[in-house]
């Protein structure tokens, strides 16, 4: 039998050619996007629909990871180390990413000189409108209608809470619950088969949604706001590398570029949709065959895409900054720190699909500011592009969250990671699933030893 970590070249080298079809599907997208705007805004729904089809998967996979690793994990103390771990560093992670987003605000000052037209006047009021939610409403969002409900609507969190109950519930059942983990354990392995069979679509998808983008956008206004586009860029690759990087470093000894390198074809599938969404099964997968355990994985990953938005808190801080100074009503110091705290509770819960910081800005503004609102208008024709750098750096956060937070709890295993990351055990993208995973804490015994070498046939 060949083992997951030693997949056939020949598989392995058609989604390598799969993955250089989306390079070409993008610059494709690029150029009908200035060529023939009217025809590439139509394209749209075809983005659309990938994205969808990626979403469809996110909460049968959040589940089963979420199960499997809780529920076989003896202690139930250990999971809430993990999840207290998570949030205390989620939470210190974005008033950091909020603060260098108020510093490089305030460095640049995008917004001086810009006007607002009664046009982007009415964009910012609309996306105002219902865009805020209270702490209570929001608490009482995470819990779903009934126990299948989470799974229909889509919710992360929802999924979250359904996931975590069912995995104490095995717990508890201890070895009678066995039988179930093994069929859970099947059913994992179908949904990312079935998601391996999706990313085929993956060119397409990426094709229509860069189109409809740049058709959309059009020159005149990259060019308008190109200021606050390319600051927002550098800000953010400048968090990842310096912040993220220096953690990742002196946490886990882990090199930054080696981990990205690794992650590459996933920054590729965000860039191409602007989602970072789209990543999150194959996010779960790679940590996990990275040498993470699986209730790290199954616990960090899914909370870290709704409170570790570290790409949104950069966002949210200097896009209010750029309307304010576009409004000509700067803000004080005193304003600016009020706002960045208001912004760590707004900034919690915002989904990391596309448009969701923009509709945060605008909400976060018209609870605190109200007469900044109409200027998030000014934004709306450049938000899709700088959702790509809010989507990139949000999914490089919550990958480097899994790797330190395995490495603070000692469940990651270095010397395994240290072999994925050059390169000796190679990810199998055919199934996603890695089938030599290791045993957690506690785990039936038919679950194989993950080897820290590649098995051999």
């Amino acid at each position: 039998m060949v083992s997951a970590a030693a997949p056939a070249a020949g598989r392995r080298d058609r989604t390598h050619y799969l993955y250089l079809a989306v390079i070409g599907a993008v610059v494709l997208g690029i150029i009908v996007g200035f060529a023939a705007p009217g025809v590439a805004v139509e394209l749209k729904p075809i983005g659309t629909g990938f994205v969808n089809l990626i979403k469809m998967m996110i909460s049968p996979i959040i589940f089963c990871t979420i199960v499997l690793g809780v529920g076989s994990v003896r202690k139930a103390a250990k999971v809430g180390a993990v999840g207290g771990l998570a949030l205390g560093y989620f939470l210190v992670m974005s008033t950091v990413a909020l603060a260098i987003g108020l510093l490089v605000g305030n460095i640049l000052e995008p917004g001086a000189g810009l006007h607002l037209t009664e046009a982007a006047k009415a964009a910012g009021e609309k996306q105002a409108a219902g865009a805020s939610e209270s702490t209570v409403d929001f608490l009482l969002g995470i819990i779903p209608t009934t126990l299948v409900s989470a799974f229909t609507e889509g919710e992360v969190l929802q999924t979250l809470v359904v996931a975590l109950l069912a995995g104490f519930a095995l717990q508890a059942m201890g070895t009678a619950g066995e039988p179930i983990l093994r069929g859970i354990g099947h059913i994992q392995k179908l949904v990312f088969r079935i998601l391996a069979m999706i990313m085929w679509a993956a060119p397409v998808g990426a094709f229509g949604a860069i189109a409809a983008v740049v058709g959309e956008t059009g020159v005149d206004a990259l060019k308008s706001l190109a200021v606050i586009m390319i600051g927002f860029y550098i800000t953010c690759a400048l968090f990842v590398v310096l912040v993220l990087g220096t953690l990742l470093r002196l946490v886990a000894g882990v090199n930054l570029f080696a981990l990205l390198k690794y992650l590459g074809r996933e920054f590729l599938l965000i860039l191409s949709t602007s989602s970072s969404e789209s990543a999150l099964p194959r996010l779960i997968a790679k940590m996990e065959h990275l040498g993470v355990s699986k209730p790290v994985v199954g616990i960090t990953v899914p909370t870290g895409y709704s409170f570790n938005l570290d790409g949104t808190a950069i966002y949210l801080t200097m896009g209010s900054l750029f309307v304010a100074e576009a409004m000509g009503t700067p803000l004080s110091i005193g304003e600016q720190i009020s706002l960045l705290i208001f912004m760590i509770i707004a900034s919690k819960g915002a989904a990391g699909v596309t448009g969701a910081g923009l509709a945060t800005l605008a909400g976060g503004l018209q609870s605190h500011k109200p007469a900044l609102v109409d200027g998030v208008g000014l934004i709306v024709g450049i938000d899709r592009f700088m959702s790509e750098a809010r989507a990139l750096t949000n999914f490089a956060g919550n990958a480097v969250a899994t790797v330190l937070v395995g490495t603070w709890t000692k469940e990651i295993d270095k010397e395994r990671a240290a072999e994925v990351l050059a390169g000796r055990i190679p990810f199998d993208e055919r199934t996603l699933v890695d089938d030599h995973a290791p045993a957690a804490d506690g785990a039936p015994a038919s679950v194989p030893e993950q080897q820290s070498e590649p098995a051999k046939v």
